[in-house]
């Protein structure tokens, strides 16, 4: 992965060299922190010990029952769903991948009658075995296969904590069951056995995706300068700080897509916190600069937009045309004209002083991706240090839990008298 920041500097917000050099130094320290928290396995810090605490055979041995499976039906939420989505949304396969993550009834509904149940494998994941939104759908699912002669049991691999309802299902029908691991929240979860069963059941390579995160652990330093993943962290946190509220991440690839959503995920329940945090505005290039980047250009002053691209792909050539106005485009290709959107987008940002950072990989593959998870989770935790942010927690996200939770039924809880309580000012 790398990282440019030229053009993060001397926008408006206002950044410039010598704060840059002044955050060197902190980001030294936060190094320290880091690399600490990572050497005990401390609550969040062991995320980034994943690729190469992550057993790929365990996860292979436990989807093999699979193999011969057309489509695979992930069931869960938030991170138990999104980095697995991730990865399998940007690489091909022919086993198709599906995501149960949201409880919209008719959505469901069609999904559900659009597949072949009898070839579909369905992979559980809920770290708790608790959350009511897996778990409804999950009896959804399971009640559609019985209606239609399937034996679930054998179409269903399950990924949770050591304990559980999930855990306790796995252990009274003898299903597969892969281990949710321990001091990892489940948005930086992507690089372990809850982003990794989807991508084994496709047939995508899990040790290259590792390798790729591995790469990019190796080089983190104590210096922005040579990490790039700190140098992202740190130049996202310094804009905040100056007044960037919002980043806008646009990847210039559709396979990539996905991946904004996940770090959308990553950075707003991250770093939500204590006032502070920078809202993720997902986009895509080139689609995008057709509806948002006016706003970036030309509007308030109070965003970092992030370009991420890959620099190899496979192209497709622009036949040449006998109207004249658009021979410019005639025996180009459209990976050109991508690029050249990009690069136009990028210099145009600079010209309006609106900071901008350009991310690449290579390509688009295992290792790609594995260097994009991985490097993101780490400029997400060097962001939360410098910022004094409990990184790893969500409070927020777990009040809404507990209302959602005593509304059904499901226990008594303050949370869900408030909701009960509400004002409203109803128009009709």
């Amino acid at each position: 992965m790398r990282i440019d920041i030229a053009n993060a500097l001397g926008g408006e917000p206002a950044l410039d060299r010598e704060a840059l050099d002044e955050l060197d130094a902190e980001v030294a320290a936060v190094h320290d922190r880091i690399t600490t928290g990572m050497e005990t396995d401390e609550f969040g810090y062991a995320a980034l010990n994943l690729p190469e605490r992550t057993d790929t055979d365990e996860i292979r041995a436990a989807v093999a029952p699979f193999e011969d499976s057309e489509t695979v039906l992930t069931v869960g939420i938030g991170g138990s769903a999104l980095g697995a989505a991730t990865i399998a949304n940007a690489l091909e396969s022919e086993t198709a991948a599906y995501f149960l993550d949201n409880v919209d009834p008719e959505q469901t509904t069609r999904l559900l009658d659009s597949l072949d149940l009898s070839r579909t494998a369905v992979n559980v994941v809920s770290k708790s075995g608790t959350t009511a939104e897996t778990l409804a759908n999950f009896l959804v699912v399971r009640e559609a296969m019985q209606r239609e002669g399937v034996d679930w049991t054998e179409r269903t691999v399950v990924t949770t904590g050591s304990e559980g309802n999930l855990r306790n299902l796995a252990e009274k029908h003898d299903l597969p069951a892969l281990p949710v691991p321990e001091g990892v929240p489940g948005r930086f979860a992507a690089l372990s056995t809850v982003g990794l069963a989807c991508a084994a059941i496709q047939g995508h390579d899990i040790d290259a995706v590792l390798a790729g995160a591995a790469a990019e652990r190796d080089r983190l330093s104590g210096s922005l300068y040579d990490a790039p993943a700190y140098a992202y962290g740190a130049v996202s946190y310094a804009l905040a700080e100056r007044g960037a509220a919002t980043n806008a991440f646009m990847p210039y690839a559709e396979s990539l897509e996905t991946f904004a959503e996940w770090f959308a995920q990553l950075w707003a329940e991250s770093l939500g916190k204590d006032g502070q945090g920078q809202t993720p505005a997902r986009a895509l290039g080139a689609t995008d600069q057709h509806s948002q980047l006016q706003l970036y250009r030309a509007g308030p002053r109070d965003k970092l937009v992030t370009l991420v691209r890959p620099t190899e792909r496979a192209d497709r050539d622009i036949p040449e045309t006998e109207l004249s106005g658009l021979s410019y485009l005639g025996g180009s290709s459209l990976g050109t004209l991508l690029d050249a959107e990009l690069d136009a987008t990028e210099a145009s940002l600079a010209a309006a002083d609106c900071p901008n950072v350009r991310v690449e990989i290579d390509r688009v593959d295992e290792r790609g991706l594995g260097e994009l998870l991985f490097g993101m989770e780490a400029a997400c935790i060097c962001y939360g240090e410098l910022a004094g942010l409990s990184t790893f927690t969500q409070p927020a996200v777990e009040w809404g839990k507990k209302a959602a939770r005593g509304l059904l039924g499901g226990g008594e809880f303050a949370e869900s008298e408030q909701v009960r309580d509400r004002a409203q000012l109803l128009v009709e």
